[in-house]
């Protein structure tokens, strides 16, 4: 099932290329918001699940091209995010040692939205492609055996990344959780529809033009270790999001105007636009690509603002 928010936070189910609203059918669910609306929705999942089947067989649908998309996760617990997680199409000798980050709930965003770039001196703004889980149930010290009973579903997930923002003080939370730094969506796609989410074809584009192409068979500490993990760590609550890493080979810069498409397979396409009021540029290439020139680093500003603040930088 492929579940969304629309319109005025109505909640959906995509339905061939209509949604149709199934609002009526969890109005009992306790809530008082949108953000926990959703997450009683997956807590209750086994109980609410037939009688929203039913509605969705039944009912009559709007076309999906005709409304507007809001992010299906809007405020979960906790946004963790997996670092340094892929082998890199199998070219580091060895996995890093298992990493990860919180990242602000307050980041999110969805299909159709903008990410925003800050004012604030950065050697790059990029934006890694990744599979996202969303938790169906509280984990706490998972093992892997049992970790996969977790997973409610999965969604795309774009980690946005201001560059060596450290250099204003502080911390890593400086680069990953502004505003607009974590688009999802543009729904849920339920844990069974998934046959193998360690086998998934990962795409990203910018206007058109195909950066990111990998597989999350690239994985370095595969999903089970990473729930294991975080797990041991601190609970992750019905709702929370685990984004599981990027292939960095393909991530370039992003900049004002670009158009920014993602699509994991099998969990539908996002689309973000970017918004930069001080006319930034970097050149087009990936870091692959400056890797194959044995160049170092990301790619150097351009143009615009601050364009003389800072040097490419090689961070996760």
């Amino acid at each position: 099932m492929k579940i969304l928010y629309f319109n005025d936070w109505r909640l959906g189910v995509l339905k061939g290329n209509d949604v149709v609203d199934v609002t009526g059918v969890v109005q009992n669910v306790p809530h008082t918001n949108p953000g926990n609306l959703i997450i009683g929705v997956i807590e209750g999942w086994a109980n609410l699940r037939g009688n929203i089947e039913k509605a969705v067989a039944s009912g009559k649908g709007l076309p999906v091209s005709q409304v507007k998309i809001r992010p299906p996760l809007p405020k979960p617990v906790n946004v963790d995010c997996m670092a340094v997680n892929y082998m890199e199409n199998g070219t580091l000798p060895k996995p890093a040692e298992i990493n990860a980050f919180h990242k602000s709930p307050g980041c999110i965003v969805g299909h159709g939205d903008t990410m925003i770039m800050p004012d604030i001196p950065l050697s790059i703004f990029e934006g890694e492609a990744e599979l996202a889980l969303v938790m169906g149930k509280r984990a706490r010290n998972v093992p892997q055996s049992r970790a996969m009973e977790h997973i409610f579903g999965y969604t795309n997930f774009i980690d946005g990344s201001a560059r060596d923002a450290t250099k204003l003080g502080n911390s890593f939370y400086q680069v990953k959780s502004r505003d607009t730094f974590a688009p999802i969506g543009p729904y849920i796609v339920t844990a069974d529809e998934i046959k193998d989410p360690q086998k998934l074809r990962v795409q990203l584009w910018v206007n058109g033009v195909i950066k990111q192409d990998y597989n999350t068979d690239d994985m370095a500490h595969k999903i089970p270790r990473c729930i294991e993990w975080i797990s041991g760590i601190h609970d992750l609550e019905p709702g929370d999001i685990l984004a599981t890493g990027t292939n960095h080979r393909g991530l370039s810069a992003f900049q004002g105007g670009d158009k920014i498409e993602l699509e994991v397979e099998g969990l539908g396409r996002l689309m973000v636009t970017v918004k930069d009021e001080h006319n930034r540029t970097w050149a087009r290439e990936t870091r692959l690509d400056r890797q194959q020139k044995g160049l170092k680093g990301t790619t150097p500003q351009l143009t615009g603002k601050y364009a003389n603040a800072g040097a490419g930088t090689t961070g996760g």
